[in-house]
């Protein structure tokens, strides 16, 4: 069988706080330890030539959790992102872009520096985009790009019998990066959870119930097996 790499692949990085519990640690160890994993998991499918990566690691909802276990999230931000700074001249190497995708506003401005730092040393590296969903709804994600053709449209710069999917599409976080091939989802759970909803439209899904933690090199080669078996017909015969 010959392997066929998707060229983008979304992860839901769930189960960090489960994870935790079932060991007596407090949830936020269960975030430090799938921050390991993430890192592990990057650098692998940037090795691998997988074109798009989108991370997804806190959601537009994740701000009603506990104040202290959002506050541990976002220093695990802050942490990643400074040893990123310092490991820049390395990820260059690989070809690693790093991409902020989410909401702005509400989020702390040191964080959004930091992440603005990353993506513009980052630009010319074009193996592969990392992408960050950080303050990420798929709904909010599609306003936003709807709300910039409305603002076209009142211009008299457009009519609204001109709008297309793909100006949609170009309004989104990932304008310019494939589509999703492959959504993986680890911790039982069997959803999307608002994430890329627009560009989903026809991306597998792969499901475990391992808790992100656990999540290892060895899952990634069996998804990228699992989606080379796949016949993928977008509507089709």
């Amino acid at each position: 069988m010959s392997v066929i790499l998707p060229r983008h692949i979304g992860f839901i990085m769930d189960g960090n706080g489960r994870w935790a519990t079932s060991r007596g640690l407090p949830r936020s160890q269960g975030h430090i330890a799938g921050a390991d994993t993430f890192r592990r998991i990057c650098e692998y499918g940037c090795d691998m030539g997988i074109k798009s990566m989108t991370f997804y690691a806190f959601s537009t909802e994740n701000w009603k959790r506990p104040p202290e276990e959002v506050a541990a999230l976002m220093d695990i931000f802050r942490d990643y992102l400074k040893e990123a700074q310092e490991r820049k001249a390395e990820n260059a190497q690989k070809g690693m872009h790093m991409h902020y995708m989410g909401e702005r506003e509400g989020m702390p401005e040191d964080i959004l520096e930091l992440f603005d730092t990353a993506e513009n040393e980052s630009v010319n590296a074009t193996r592969t985009t990392v992408n960050i969903a950080v303050n990420y709804g798929g709904r909010a994600e599609i306003l936003h790009s709807v709300k910039r053709i409305a603002g076209r449209v009142a211009a008299g710069e457009l009519s609204p019998d001109d709008i297309t999917e793909d100006m949609i599409t170009a309004g989104l976080y990932t304008a310019g990066q494939p589509e999703p091939d492959i959504i993986v989802r680890p911790s039982g759970e069997q959803r999307i959870s608002n994430f890329m909803i627009w560009q989903s439209a026809y991306s597998e899904f792969w499901y475990t119930d391992k808790l992100w933690p656990d999540f290892t090199t060895d899952d990634f080669d069996q998804i990228i097996e699992d989606y080379s078996k796949r016949n993928r017909r977008f509507g089709g015969v």
